[in-house]
């Protein structure tokens, strides 16, 4: 699969989960929620100090996104970004986005052993679906 047949199929998911969503509007994790919202896509933040984000109803932990989310965006630490993916394989998260700078070769790897389709090269969300900040 090419880079746009990989973000194709990424974006045909019926929901999306966000983790390292943030309630700040500066941080990527905040661009990436309004960004979904911008393109009328189901998002939900995965954030486990946080009970809303932009309106949205956070959840805790990976486990608790619905089973209708198929695909993840990933904002965190690639340290983080491991623990992300062998929790997502668990739950049978079948696409993940690693944004710019969440990249982990170990993340990467983990994803493609377990036939994860998985987008992390230096392709961002926000310029593919064009997010506009005043949103």
């Amino acid at each position: 699969m090419n880079i746009q047949e990989q973000i194709d199929r990424f974006l045909r998911s019926e929901a999306f989960g966000v983790v390292g969503a943030s309630a700040n509007r500066d941080k990527y994790g905040n661009k990436v929620m309004r960004c979904y919202q911008q393109h009328s896509l189901v998002a939900i933040p995965v954030n486990p100090k946080e009970a809303k984000i932009e309106g949205i109803d956070c959840v805790a932990d990976i486990m608790d996104l619905p089973s209708h989310v198929r695909s993840i965006s990933v904002i965190t630490p690639p340290h983080v970004t491991e623990q992300v993916v062998a929790a997502a394989i668990t739950k049978g998260i079948v696409n993940i986005w690693m944004q710019p700078g969440a990249e982990s070769s170990k993340a990467v790897d983990m994803c493609r052993e377990n036939g994860v389709n998985v987008i992390a090269d230096g392709s961002c969300i926000l310029v593919v679906l064009g997010y506009h900040e005043n949103y």
